[in-house]
């Protein structure tokens, strides 16, 4: 479990009171409190929480925007806690809560909704991050087939021979093999 950072949202106190002491029993840090919306951004900004607990009711959150707001900055998984609002299950999809829990909260269905929800977003950062890898390597591939093609239109060299070549500028210049492609397709451009 370690020292996972977390950020509650609740406009009642004594809720936030309440949570902060489960959370803490269960061996959380608590980092920040949040009686409204704004002031939760905020705090969610600054402090970068591992995970962040949001009450549905709260004034100013219209439609779940500060889930959706969390999610799409990539801030940290929501869970989002309900008292039985209807509909409140369509609108959290749509908002990309990780987890939604029911008030009142027990502490043992707290500590399995944090791990999980935590585990499960830590999986999709890393899916992501090798997604946009995979996506990364594609373009450098392509960039070095159209250098390819050009030192071996321009300077009539064979395939390997032109991959030799950059390899080589590469390796020289210290500079990545994305990087020389780019020139060479650059100076090409420009000549052109």
């Amino acid at each position: 479990m370690g020292e996972q950072r977390i950020i509650i949202m609740d406009s009642d106190t004594v809720t936030r009171r309440a949570m902060k002491a489960m959370l803490k029993k269960l061996g959380y840090w608590v980092v920040g409190e949040a009686g409204d919306v704004l002031q939760g951004l905020k705090l969610v900004r600054t402090r970068q929480p591992d995970l962040v607990i949001i009450d549905a009711g709260m004034p100013g959150m219209d439609e779940l925007e500060v889930p959706q707001i969390i999610h799409e900055d990539k801030l940290a998984p929501v869970i989002l806690l309900s008292s039985g609002q209807s509909g409140i299950l369509e609108k959290a999809k749509d908002a990309r809560v990780y987890a939604l829990l029911h008030k009142p909260v027990e502490e043992s269905v707290l500590y399995n909704t944090v791990e999980l929800a935590m585990v499960n977003y830590q999986e999709l950062v890393k899916l992501e991050g090798r997604v946009k890898d995979m996506q990364d390597m594609l373009e450098q591939r392509k960039l070095v087939e159209k250098a390819k093609g050009i030192l071996m239109q321009t300077m009539g060299l064979s395939e390997g021979e032109a991959f030799r070549r950059m390899q080589k500028q590469s390796m020289n210049k210290r500079v990545s093999l994305r990087a020389v492609a780019e020139a060479v397709i650059m100076a090409h451009n420009l000549k052109t």
